[in-house]
């Protein structure tokens, strides 16, 4: 249905980034990856996203986390973080953040991701489940996970 795209680590990238809503601090997290790792036409960018024509209209952040990091996952292993999954707003509604997260569920390894701007029933709907929180652990995030088969929370 749609393409996911490995997005490069350039300044081409930097500039779509751009046209997306939010320049909050919760942005600036995003934009300042990019900046601190461009390299031009790098393929190992933990960015992905979805163009409309040559439009940039929908992006993630995904990051392997070693699984010596591991807090969450049955037995303990390698995993995804989902950061920042964001759709421009003339672009919502059409599936191109369900895209994304199928994308990042492609890759059968565990997902973990904190539900922001009131997103909790899009994460629901996606499969994700809402972890308990450990104030040790979670340090004021609001972690959800999605869970492939033979995976279970730890306790």
């Amino acid at each position: 249905m749609f393409e996911v795209r490995r997005l490069q680590i350039n300044y081409k990238t930097l500039e779509e980034f751009q046209k997306f809503r939010e320049f909050g601090l919760e942005e600036l997290s995003m934009k300042e990856d990019l900046e601190a790792n461009i390299v031009e036409n790098d393929s190992e960018s933990p960015f992905y996203g979805i163009y409309d024509n040559d439009l940039l209209v929908a992006r993630m952040s995904l990051y392997k986390i070693d699984g010596k990091y591991d807090r969450y996952f049955q037995p303990a292993q390698d995993y995804y973080e989902l950061w920042k999954l964001e759709v421009l707003p003339d672009y919502r509604s059409k599936d191109y953040g369900t895209a994304l997260v199928n994308h990042a569920k492609s890759f059968g390894a565990p997902i973990k991701t904190n539900s922001r701007c009131r997103a909790d029933d899009f994460w629901l709907k996606m499969g994700f489940t809402p972890v308990k929180y450990n104030l040790m652990r979670d340090r004021g995030e609001n972690p959800y996970v999605w869970l492939p088969e033979s995976v279970e929370l730890q306790d």
